[in-house]
């Protein structure tokens, strides 16, 4: 199983070990990456704001490689995933539109044009979709570690564009803890936006909204929480202490990128899987 790999910005410098443990995982399951060579900036849900227009065909130079390659994009964070797909939906909708934005790649140099034959898909969903990936493969199963499975907003809606189970009561997440021997937490804010994308122009709301998430965890009794998306990832376990002191909670719950928990399931340790890069609660994980 083979794909081109959309690494996004967030995977080439600050979550930097989301990007290593991916590669590890990805090795160990048989998964191989090639990455987008030349990829751009997906625009992180910002860009459409200031010229929709150039999102689109930014987007879509980013598909057109992969389309070149001859393979479909997998992503590993939610927000790139919406935004590729999101540019897809439109392009291969709208034929006036695709030829406008192929009109925009010619003119820049860009030597390809969208066709629309890649689908974009998400690490979360392909083990989803291909359970036999982990068969023989969890050497140290989690051993009904309570987790839960922060899912995010942009890996579920709008549902007509992710489309991905059910979007409203999504179960594919706690289907994976599972898999990999973990006992999966359900928790009030598991599908709740992190508030990555408003942390400086709302900043208190956006802490008390990531300490509402970390308490949710915390009060449903889950060891660890995991998400898919490296901007979730940063968001909870970034500003955890300040997210606490914005809603007078004790919560301290270490936070991890889903190929981590894979990893260590694996039975990788944690200097493996970069777990030493994290700020919040690191004595508190018991793997490794």
């Amino acid at each position: 199983m083979k794909f081109a790999l959309f690494p996004g910005c967030v995977l080439e410098g600050a979550a930097a070990e989301a990007y290593t443990s991916l590669k590890k995982v990805c090795g160990k399951l048989d998964i191989e990456l090639e990455e987008i060579p030349n990829w751009t900036c997906c625009g992180a849900s910002h860009a459409q704001g200031v010229d929709d227009l150039a999102a689109l065909a930014v987007n879509a130079r980013n598909i057109s490689i992969a389309e070149h390659m001859g393979l479909d994009i997998m992503t590993v964070c939610n927000t790139c995933t919406l935004q590729l797909r999101t540019a897809k939906q439109r392009l291969d909708k709208d034929k006036e539109l695709r030829e406008k934005v192929n009109g925009i790649l010619r003119d820049s140099g860009h030597p390809y044009e969208y066709k629309g034959t890649s689908k974009i898909t998400h690490f979360l969903w392909v083990l989803d979709d291909h359970p036999e990936l982990l068969e023989g493969r969890i050497t140290r199963p989690l051993d009904g570690m309570k987790v839960a499975g922060y899912y995010g907003c942009h890996i579920l809606r709008p549902q007509e564009i992710m489309d991905h189970g059910d979007g409203k009561h999504p179960e594919y997440l706690e289907r994976l803890i599972r898999r990999l021997g973990g006992d999966a937490v359900w928790f009030d804010a598991n599908r709740k936006c992190c508030g990555f994308h408003a942390q400086l122009a709302a900043e208190h709301d956006v802490l008390t909204v990531t300490g509402q998430i970390v308490d949710s965890a915390d009060r449903a009794g889950a060891a660890a929480i995991v998400t898919p998306c490296p901007l979730c990832q940063m968001q909870l376990d970034m500003y955890e202490p300040e997210g606490r002191d914005a809603v007078g909670s004790r919560a301290e719950i270490p936070v991890l990128h889903l190929q981590q928990l894979i990893g260590f399931a694996m039975g990788m340790s944690k200097e493996e899987v970069g777990f030493n890069r994290h700020v919040s609660a690191q004595e508190k994980l018991k793997l490794g």
